[in-house]
């Protein structure tokens, strides 16, 4: 199977912990990360990362798995394929 790359961005009042609870997921399940930004806008975070992914099924698994954090933490994540992501995003 081809590797794919999809992006996850996520949105959030800055807090301790953001960074780690999400990067222990994708870790957790064997994700990589190949890019990562991220910037704090007076309280607000914001964190893009471009992640490797073999198996495009597994992104809904990864939604999944990122929920507690979104609802403990007050965070918004979005994951999708970076082709996906290009074609809403297209200027």
């Amino acid at each position: 199977m081809m590797q794919k790359r999809a992006v996850v961005s996520v949105v959030g009042k800055d807090q301790v912990g953001i960074i780690a609870k999400v990067t222990t997921i994708l870790a957790d399940n064997k994700v990589n990360i190949s890019d990562i930004s991220q910037t704090i806008l007076q309280d607000f975070f914001t964190m893009i990362m471009i992640i490797d992914i073999n198996d495009p099924n597994k992104l809904s698994e990864l939604k999944q798995k990122f929920e507690p954090v979104e609802k403990d933490l007050g965070l918004k994540i979005n994951i999708q394929l970076e082709d996906v992501f290009q074609a809403i995003h297209r200027v």
